[in-house]
């Protein structure tokens, strides 16, 4: 098991994952099914149908229900959920910290309240990996402090000292679960998470330190958050040239087709994000040629498939006009194909970023489509 860089074109990567769950083809984008599914009536096994390489599943909210436990029971997020290639669990942290008015935070962890029925709940790192390791997924995500985007110099210097010190539990966790002869799968890996805000000299030491830990991945979090994209690109410029070589590099929660463009040219080779099923869910669609509104009233008549050049389920069968009509009549059907649509369309945008890889031509591709990928039609 491992990653292995085949080739690069400028700072940008193709690489393979091995891990005991597949083999991921990078760079990539991972599907996120936050509580076991794609919101929008997606099951894995449609996943398996439109090129999803790796499934993301959210610790906080399958620790809330069904809890990680019953998951634990039931054979594991792979059988639980039927998604049979590599899974990646966040920590759970981005959830906590969210819950600002709820949560308390000290050096052992995280107290909380559930955003379901106030219970209060404790999470550390040790919890966040157990809870991992119950659900039995392919990549466990190290416990981090997600700090708001702006914070104080100071505050983000302390966040980041409290997160190298929780990582340093979490892998000693991990291996303790990995060795215990109940574990469902003693082979889980870790990646670690480079915080420090929008202040590159922390971003960028926190990255030296990290790397130190020779962890399974590295991830750069609390990005995408507010801050400009070219902030963003130039944290990810400060932070490439520290993060290992031989390991693999996800940029959490991003983004938009430009975004995911812009990054590989960066050096990332993982990606995830919400919005392309969550926007799919209010009629928002990508095609090659740009971004479509099925709200908008010249769709009411279009007969022709949400992108003439995919060939994805969808577009094969359904036209325009009838998905809108679906969407306006709060059919779930209409939702299903739209998320079914767009996330077809980011994991072919996937496929074609490692072609033009492997053929050397990545940058004449990046020219060739970024002034269109993400403009509004």
């Amino acid at each position: 098991m491992g990653f292995q860089v085949l080739k690069k074109e400028g700072t940008a990567r193709r690489g393979v994952f091995q891990t005991v769950h597949g083999t991921v083809q990078t760079p990539a984008f991972m599907n996120v099914a936050t509580c076991g599914a794609i919101k929008g009536g997606v099951s894995a096994y449609d996943l398996m149908e439109i090129k999803c390489q790796v499934q993301l599943c959210n610790t906080y909210h399958l620790h809330l229900r069904p809890t990680d436990t019953v998951v634990k029971q039931l054979g594991g997020l792979h059988k639980f959920t039927g998604f049979s290639g590599p899974i990646l669990t966040d920590s759970g942290g981005f959830q906590v910290f969210s819950l600002a008015s709820l949560r308390q935070i000290k050096e052992e962890g995280v107290t909380f309240s559930s955003h379901i029925d106030g219970r209060k709940i404790f999470m550390g790192p040790e919890q966040s990996m157990q809870i991992q390791s119950n659900l039995a997924s392919t990549i466990a995500m190290a416990f981090d402090e997600c700090v708001e985007n702006p914070a104080e110099y100071s505050y983000a210097k302390e966040s980041c000292e409290r997160t190298t010190r929780w990582l340093v539990r979490c892998k000693a966790e991990m291996q303790r679960l990995n060795s215990l002869p109940d574990t469902i799968n003693p082979n889980q890996l870790l990646f670690g998470i480079n915080q420090g805000c929008t202040y590159e000299d922390l971003r960028v030491e926190h990255m030296k330190r990290i790397a130190e830990l020779d962890l399974d991945g590295y991830a750069i979090g609390g990005l995408a958050v507010g801050e400009p994209a070219e902030v963003m690109y130039s944290i990810i410029e400060a932070v490439e040239p520290f993060a290992p070589k031989d390991k693999i590099r996800y940029l959490m929660g991003v983004g938009t087709p430009l975004n995911i463009l812009e990054a590989v040219r960066r050096g990332v080779d993982l990606f995830d994000c919400v919005m392309p099923s969550r926007n799919a869910r209010h009629g928002q669609i990508f095609t090659r040629k740009g971004i479509i509104n099925l709200n908008n009233a010249k769709y009411i008549t279009d007969d022709t498939p949400l992108d003439t050049e995919c060939d994805c389920p969808v577009c094969r069968k359904f036209t325009k006009a009838y998905i809108r009509h679906l969407l306006k009549a709060g059919e779930m059907l209409g939702m299903r194909l739209g998320v079914l649509h767009n996330l077809y369309f980011y994991n072919t945008l996937m496929e074609d970023i490692r072609n033009a890889l492997d053929q050397n031509r990545f940058e004449a591709f990046y020219n060739r489509v970024k002034d269109t990928i993400g403009q509004r039609i």
